[in-house]
């Protein structure tokens, strides 16, 4: 979760979208082509949901927080949500798109990216939150119930 969160923030301070959008003209219409998001995050990201998806269950099924695992699994699939509809929505087109893209075009492309990434960091800020509250409140509860 932390290397997704931080990817996306660093992709937000350096405007990756507008980047992208600089690139538009000069670059092969490839969504794997150099300059792409999607070749740093594609080898990891299954391998993060997996990750997360082994932890949320082997937390259900020990008895652990549901609240809190319900939490994570909620965050991570809104933050999940909103990266398939930027991808839909802002990476292709920019980095796939065979037509130029007019300036007003550009503008609202770059807004509604930084817009739904704020909200993704918001929500795996969260989801990370709940996972470690989770793992703070088993680890009090395991200290507890150990003998002296």
């Amino acid at each position: 979760m932390a290397y997704w969160f931080f990817g996306n923030l660093y992709e937000a301070v350096v405007d990756v979208p507008q980047l992208l959008a600089d690139a538009h003209g000069q670059r092969s219409p490839r969504l794997l082509g150099p300059g792409s998001p999607v070749r740093y995050y594609a080898p990891l990201a299954p391998l993060t949901l997996a990750a997360t998806a082994a932890t949320l269950i082997d937390r259900w099924r020990g008895g652990e927080s549901k609240a809190m695992n319900a939490a994570t699994a909620v965050a991570t699939g809104s933050a999940v949500a909103m990266t398939g509809y930027l991808v839909r929505t802002v990476n292709l087109p920019l980095l796939h798109g065979d037509l130029p893209i007019n300036a007003s075009e550009r503008r609202r492309l770059i807004r509604i990216w930084h817009q739904t990434n704020a909200v993704r960091l918001v929500a795996l800020a969260a989801a990370s939150l709940a996972m470690r509250r989770t793992a703070r409140a088993n680890s009090g509860t395991a200290t507890r119930a150990a003998p002296n």
